[in-house]
């Protein structure tokens, strides 16, 4: 995602990315199959010290995209949770110990959910003064035991590609 964000924004005059995707949930209150609207992403890498020489480990979405997403969500009446993720360098089910790793999660971030490619989509967007989102679907939980099947997954993803299609179309 940084490479490919950072090309585009950078080289091809790309003004807005909203990225579209899964994710596990991190709390009880995310259900399979929830929509979710990231609003700010936490990350242990060092993504932004290795590409601009700063120590940022927590960064946000765009404000007026997420207005337009939430716009467009209302309209379509396309239920959304806004919530802030985990931004992982690797899927959090092959970790060694994944109870270690949610415990160092800093407490003051609210974190919800994990995914793998938000924080160098915002943290480019940031950095070149463009805008960039990130809608991500609920196909597995911490908290209960239940995972998406790949039919389930096929067929869940549509209200969320849907949203986000219908959002792009009026930027």
């Amino acid at each position: 995602m940084g490479i490919y964000s950072y090309e585009l924004f950078k080289f091809y005059d790309v003004e807005n990315i909203i990225r579209l995707g899964s994710c596990g949930g991190y709390t009880k209150d995310l259900k399979m199959f929830d929509l979710v609207l990231v609003d700010n992403t936490y990350t242990e890498s060092n993504y932004a010290l290795s590409l601009n020489n700063d120590d940022c480990h927590y960064i946000s979405s765009s404000k007026s995209l997420n207005s337009k997403i939430e716009e467009v969500s209302s309209v379509l009446s396309i239920p959304i949770v806004k919530a802030n993720t985990l931004c992982g360098e690797v899927f959090d089910r092959y970790m060694s110990d994944m109870n270690k790793m949610i415990d160092r999660l800093p407490k003051e971030y609210n974190i919800s959910g994990a995914e793998m490619e938000a924080f160098a989509l915002f943290y480019n967007a940031k950095l070149l003064n463009k805008k960039a989102s990130c809608l991500l679907t609920v196909v597995d939980s911490y908290y209960y035991d239940e995972k998406a099947t790949a039919e389930q997954r096929q067929s869940s993803l549509n209200q969320m590609i849907k949203l986000g299609l219908e959002s792009a179309i009026l930027l």
